[in-house]
């Protein structure tokens, strides 16, 4: 059975896939990957199930053993990486050898690489998927040294490198990883709560990225924005809702974030502007224009049918 050791985990190195749904009633987390985009890319280089997991690699700095010949990809951020010592390029599928080693630097752009093998990690799934949640305890939690990851049983045949073609991202689909990023805003039913006055300073302020921000949630720093109340009943939390805390500043939550909260919501993002999120260091300006609706859903739409998501 194929097998990649980690060597060096970085930071923080997770398993992921597609994440956990419908379990949120239980107090799950949904989890799954932060930048969507780059992870969905990951296996459509290497025509794989889009349910296949990979390994989210935040702040790059990870290395990676093959035991033995993989087929693999490597999206998201540039961390200068190499085999054995040769740069090889982020958005495209490459073979690891048995015994290379596969290196990953600091991120050059962006904060999240996501690393697959040919039809996947076999991993044990909880609740339906793979996806690991560390403030729920859940999936492998974070990868360490020593760590072997195999492929799922299949045939060797299907596992032989030699044929496979090298697959390389279309240039205009790259993402390019900046400093300054627009998120499109769906403004949700608790925007009356919030007063004409602090809605013009929300939509035309820069807000800066915090550097107290993780899965849970970004946290954003600019001019305070609040409620016209703070006593509000507590009901579940969408992918991407812009939670106002006491303090006025936006917390735009993300994957591992609380099934339930009481904090006002101005809206969603658009759930195609999260991968810009998620690729944003802390320092990073960020901009809030109002989504069309019909434009939003028509993308996401165009998204999940090239990508054949199973939502």
């Amino acid at each position: 059975m194929p097998q990649l050791e980690v060597i060096n985990s970085g930071p923080l190195s997770l398993i992921q896939d597609l994440g956990r749904f419908g379990v949120s009633q239980h107090g799950l987390s949904q989890g799954g990957p932060v930048d969507l985009h780059a992870y969905c890319w990951a296996n459509h280089l290497l025509n794989n199930p889009m349910t296949c997991s990979q390994i989210e690699i935040t702040l790059g700095q990870a290395s990676f053993k093959a035991h033995d010949d993989l087929l693999c990809s490597l999206t998201g951020s540039d961390t200068q990486a190499k085999i054995d010592g040769n740069p090889i390029a982020p958005w495209q599928s490459f073979k690891l050898k048995k015994d290379q080693i596969l290196t990953l630097g600091y991120p050059q752009n962006g904060l999240r690489s996501y690393l697959t093998i040919k039809h996947g990690f076999h991993t044990h799934n909880i609740a339906g998927s793979a996806a690991t949640v560390i403030r729920d305890n859940i999936g492998m939690v974070a990868l360490k040294q020593g760590d072997t990851l195999n492929s799922p049983s299949i045939s060797i045949a299907d596992q032989t490198v030699s044929k496979d073609i090298q697959h390389i991202m279309p240039p205009q689909f790259r993402p390019h990883y900046t400093d300054t990023v627009t998120l499109r805003v769906i403004e949700s039913y608790q925007e009356k709560h919030f007063s004409t006055a602090d809605k013009h300073t929300f939509y035309h302020s820069p807000y800066t990225v915090s550097p107290y921000c993780d899965r849970m949630g970004c946290r954003l720093t600019g001019p305070a924005i609040a409620p016209k109340s703070q006593h509000l009943i507590s009901e579940p939390i969408a992918y991407g809702a812009i939670q106002i805390p006491p303090n006025g500043q936006p917390i735009i939550l993300l994957n591992d974030r609380q099934t339930l909260g009481g904090y006002a919501k101005i809206g969603c993002i658009a759930k195609l502007d999260l991968p810009k999120l998620a690729q944003a260091k802390p320092d990073t300006k960020v901009h809030f224009a109002k989504a069309n609706r019909h434009d939003a859903l028509q993308k996401w739409l165009q998204f999940v049918d090239f990508f054949n998501l199973p939502f």
